[in-house]
């Protein structure tokens, strides 16, 4: 059995599959790898289309961090000059996004904390991460993320993933399936 519920992944990645933001991550227990892996199998099969692909970032005691994300928007997002400065920072060769993910997952492997620059692949605002690594405690916002630079565009976003959170639970609770929530890039 599946312990990745599609209810699950619309709750949690809404805004991912509404184009609205690059990734979205979630944290869920797994009978086995096996389980896992056919989990995000069946998802890619299923959002692939849509121009979304799903990846595990880490296994550890029975439980998965997964990453659904929009391969094209983070690309884009990683071109941004202060994101490429930053992961360069952290060690990162920054030459694509998949190498930035093989570090990232390398990253996620050595520590039992999250490395803050994880904020760069979920859409975050770069000076938003680079406000956390930098000035954590001078934030002028705290919601879904801390906000260092642009509160009012930090509240629009934030109200918007709360309206596809809310929108694409009430259409996958009258009968749509994941697939048809996913807008394609």
């Amino acid at each position: 059995m599946i312990s990745v519920s599609d209810e699950m992944v619309v709750r949690l990645c809404a805004p991912t599959l509404a184009c609205v933001k690059t990734g979205s991550l979630f944290s869920t227990a797994f009978a086995s790898d096996v389980e896992m892996y056919g989990a995000v199998r069946r998802l890619n099969r299923l959002l692939g289309k849509s121009g979304i692909r799903v990846l595990p970032l880490r296994w550890r005691d029975g439980h998965a961090l997964i990453y659904l994300y929009r391969p094209s928007q983070l690309e884009r997002d990683l071109k941004n000059a202060l994101a490429r400065q930053l992961l360069r920072e952290c060690g990162y060769a920054c030459e694509t996004p998949c190498q930035a993910l093989r570090t990232l997952i390398n990253r996620l492997s050595d520590y039992t904390e999250f490395p803050h620059e994880i904020g760069l692949f979920l859409g975050y605002p770069p000076k938003d991460v680079e406000g956390f690594m930098h000035r954590r405690g001078e934030f002028v916002l705290c919601g879904r993320w801390k906000v260092y630079d642009d509160p009012q565009t930090a509240r629009a976003m934030w109200s918007l993933c709360d309206h596809c959170t809310a929108n694409c639970l009430k259409r996958l609770e009258a009968g749509c399936a994941i697939e048809t929530l996913a807008i394609s890039s």
